[in-house]
Formats: structure tokens, sequence, C-alpha cells
């Protein structure tokens, strides 16, 4: 059996081929590996693909045996500190059970060396979901993963091209991009640049009308998805996340395409998937290397 680990916004979710569970990031503090019996008798366990923050200082698909600081230069920055996804991530080290660590995409990532123009591009869970959509639909797809925040992802023949991350372009419903007004708050102490991320999201800067806030992250959402299509007018597109069904009928509007729906599951099971690959001697996942 093989697990997959989500660690999102707001909850770490657990799969494997059949089953699932999740745990909110605050519930997660007390999280022991014995929890993965809600999955299967530990004892069945042959490896994991686990995922920890922006996953910004390393590039290949790593044993969580090499890994250091968690993978991440710095928890400052974009993003909510709670503490349950480290505690996930220790308990999983200390577990001994056979497990790797997804990079997220950032400028050591073999990527287009255009999407370098920013530091960071994907956060590791989206590797996740680009490798279950990939499975279902072939090595083309543009997949946007829309809930708190939103990112955009392109695949070309089976290899990553680059991303937009969340707090590049659209927003989900609780983190955005910073406009002129977040800087001008920013500037004047009235908050961090990190407050400003968490706040910029659609559930904060447009009117209490669930419909319009929802138009607004299709949108956004098809935007994302039209830009990568420039890149590959052959990839066929994809939505994950929450607010995936939501926003589903406004992006295949918007585009003029047929659109694939995926539910908030997509990402852990994608890692699930991965973990099954690289443990039956996978060395490549997506263009990324594998380092064992």
């Amino acid at each position: 059996m093989f697990i997959g680990i989500d660690h999102g916004t707001t909850a770490m979710r657990f799969a494997s081929d059949t089953d699932q569970f999740k745990l909110s990031r605050e519930e997660a503090r007390d999280f022991t590996a014995a929890d993965l019996g809600r999955l299967c008798p530990p004892d069945d366990i042959e490896g994991i693909a686990i995922c920890y923050s922006m996953g910004d200082n390393f590039s290949k698909i790593t044993d969580i045996k090499k890994i250091k600081n968690r993978g991440v230069v710095s928890r400052e920055g974009a993003g909510k500190h709670i503490g349950g996804g480290t505690k996930v991530f220790d308990e999983i080290k200390e577990s001994g059970i056979p497990t790797v660590v997804i990079p997220g995409l950032h400028r050591g990532s073999p990527t287009d060396p255009r999407f370098k123009a920013y530091s960071h591009q994907s956060s590791p869970e989206k590797i996740g979901i680009a490798y279950m959509v990939c499975h279902d639909l072939g090595d083309d797809v543009v997949v946007s993963d829309a809930s708190s925040n939103t990112v955009t992802l392109l695949v070309t023949a089976g290899k990553l091209v680059g991303a937009f991350d969340a707090c590049i372009f659209a927003p989900g419903t609780r983190h955005g991009a910073l406009d002129v007004n977040a800087i001008r708050r920013v500037d004047a102490k009235e908050c961090t640049a990190n407050e400003a991320f968490q706040h910029a999201g659609v559930d904060y800067t447009m009117p209490d009308d669930d419909s319009l806030r929802t138009k607004t992250v299709a949108m956004y959402s098809a935007m994302e998805c039209a830009a990568l299509l420039l890149l590959n007018p052959r990839a066929r597109v994809a939505l994950a996340g929450s607010l995936a069904p939501l926003i589903a009928p406004d992006v295949e509007s918007l585009l003029g395409l047929d659109v694939a729906v995926y539910d908030e599951w997509c990402a852990s099971r994608g890692l699930a998937k991965i973990a099954h690959d690289v443990f039956s001697g996978g060395r490549e996942i997506l263009g990324l290397g594998v380092d064992l």
C-alpha cells in the first residue's frame, strides 16, 4: 500500500488507492504515525510521498532522510503557520516508513527558464495534482487548483513546464496577489506582507456575494489557463480543489473548452501514485529527478 500526504492550506489530506481521511491543520498537531491505520495496517505501508510548505530548498523527489530543514528555505514568508504540517512531517520521518518528499517548483526546478522571473511557481502538493490529472488525461495538460488560493500548472509531453503561484496572479478565497492598496498598507506598517497576502482573496476583496466571488475566481482561473495554453494549445484543461465544481461552468464558457473536474483529494491521490511509481523503480516524475 502506498500513501500520499497533502499539506493543504486548511487541512492535511491522507490517501491511498482505496481510502482517504483528512485532519484540519490544528488537529494535525496531535497526529501520530499510528493514525495511518485509518487507511491500512501500518505494516502494509510500502511507501509514502509527503509535502511540506513551499518545498523550495530542493528540486528532486528526495528520500526524507536526506532532506534538511523539512525542505524549505525558511518558514517565514507567504502562508499561515500552525504547526500541524510540521508535526506530520516529523512523525512520518521518525516512523521509519520509506518516504519521499516532493519539491515545489522554484528557480532551482527544471522548468522553462522564463517562469523563473519569479522565485516560486508552485507548492509541492500541486505536483500530485498534475500527476493524477496526467494519469487520466495524458501528457499535455493545464490544471488549475482553486480553493483558498489558486495555482495553475502546465505539463507538456509529460514534463512540468511552469506554473503561476498564488501570490502572482489569480486569487482564491483567502489568498491573492498584493495590489496597490495592499502594498500601501504594508509600507504604512498596517500589516505585514504575509498578512496582506492572506487577506487578498475574494472573501476579503469582493462584496459579500457568493455568486460574484465564485465568478471572480472562475474568471482569473480561466485567464491563467488561457495564458498557459499559449505555450501548449493542444493541452487538455482540468480543475481541482474545493472550488472546482463551482467554477467549472464559467471556466468552460470563458475558454470555450471542455474541462475535467477533480475534487479536494486529487493531490493526495496523485501523491500516492507518485509514491507507488518511485518505490517501484521510477527515476523521473513529470521531469523531476528522484534522489533515494
